[in-house]
């Protein structure tokens, strides 16, 4: 938003009134204000509050592709920003908008920073983040690898797999959880060993609802499934919690032909020789196929 000629007078006459304003705005949702001001504000639906102790250092904003980095430091709140919701990374990623305005008229306001949460530390009752700007996401590889395993990740627009297909997710109620990473969950499912093995665990409800992890290893049983998560969820399971878990995929061409039935959406390359194709050498009376390996 650029600044109103209003608001450049405003500032310019050296008496003003001036604020800034922080939104916050979670994957899942959440939305916040926080102001510095000693009251709060309102605009654009939303109310930044000014008792979050929400303070930002200086912005350093450039020309051209640099990436614009700043930080901002505030005191844990029950009321705002919980110890625990950082902890389970709930605000890993969120969009941020920094605004300087006046507190007088905010219709008069200037849009100064736009990025997202990078690093967030705690420490001392307070919390400590990075933001980074719009050109960060520039910043990461681009392009397709040449390789045999799919470049793409199931479910996504090149993939193209629903993943609600029958048969491909269960919802099912924890019966225990330990170490962060091991589940237990009530009742067979129709599905065979590893069938989950690379896929997520998505909670549906409970103090650790909307958190994913990524499936290690999966294990059925007569009466209970056993999962384990390759990383701990950052957030404690009760039992009765429901949780979603879905089909993993190894990324190989037979997995998606054969599990998946998706083989005309496969992105890897099959074919491609390997390190073993390079070394070899001619056999008589042996042939080999495309990747290095013997030909059937």
């Amino acid at each position: 938003m650029a600044a109103t000629q209003e608001f450049i007078a405003h500032v310019q006459s050296g008496l003003n009134t001036l604020a800034r304003c922080w939104k916050l705005t979670r994957k899942d949702g959440w939305v916040r204000g926080f102001t510095d001001h000693d009251a709060d504000l309102v605009f654009d639906g939303v109310t930044f509050a000014a008792d979050t102790g929400l303070t930002a250092q200086a912005l350093m904003q450039t020309t051209g592709l640099s990436i614009d980095n700043t930080e901002a430091v505030g005191a844990l709140s029950d009321a705002s920003v919980r110890e625990a919701d950082i902890a389970a990374g709930r605000f890993d990623g969120a969009e941020v908008e920094a605004w300087l305005g006046n507190w007088a008229n905010t219709d008069e306001r200037l849009l100064q920073f736009r990025g997202s949460l990078g690093e967030i530390t705690r420490a001392g009752g307070g919390f400590r983040a990075e933001l980074l700007g719009l050109a960060d996401a520039l910043n990461q590889p681009q392009g397709r690898v040449y390789q045999t395993a799919c470049g793409a990740v199931l479910g996504d627009a090149r993939c193209r797999f629903d993943r609600d297909t029958p048969g491909y997710t269960e919802e099912i109620a924890v019966v225990s959880f330990r170490d962060g990473v091991h589940v237990e969950l009530d009742g067979a499912t129709t599905q065979p060993d590893r069938w989950f093995e690379r896929g997520r665990l998505r909670v549906v409800d409970g103090a650790a609802k909307g958190l994913v992890g990524a499936i290690k290893n999966d294990a059925g049983g007569p009466s209970t499934r056993k999962i384990e998560l390759w990383q701990s969820l950052r957030a404690d399971l009760a039992v009765g919690d429901l949780v979603r878990i879905e089909a993993g995929c190894d990324k190989r061409a037979e997995t998606c032909r054969e599990k998946f039935d998706n083989i005309l959406n496969f992105r890897g390359f099959p074919n491609v020789p390997g390190e073993d194709r390079l070394l070899s050498v001619p056999v008589r009376g042996r042939t080999v196929d495309s990747t290095g390996g013997n030909a059937k």
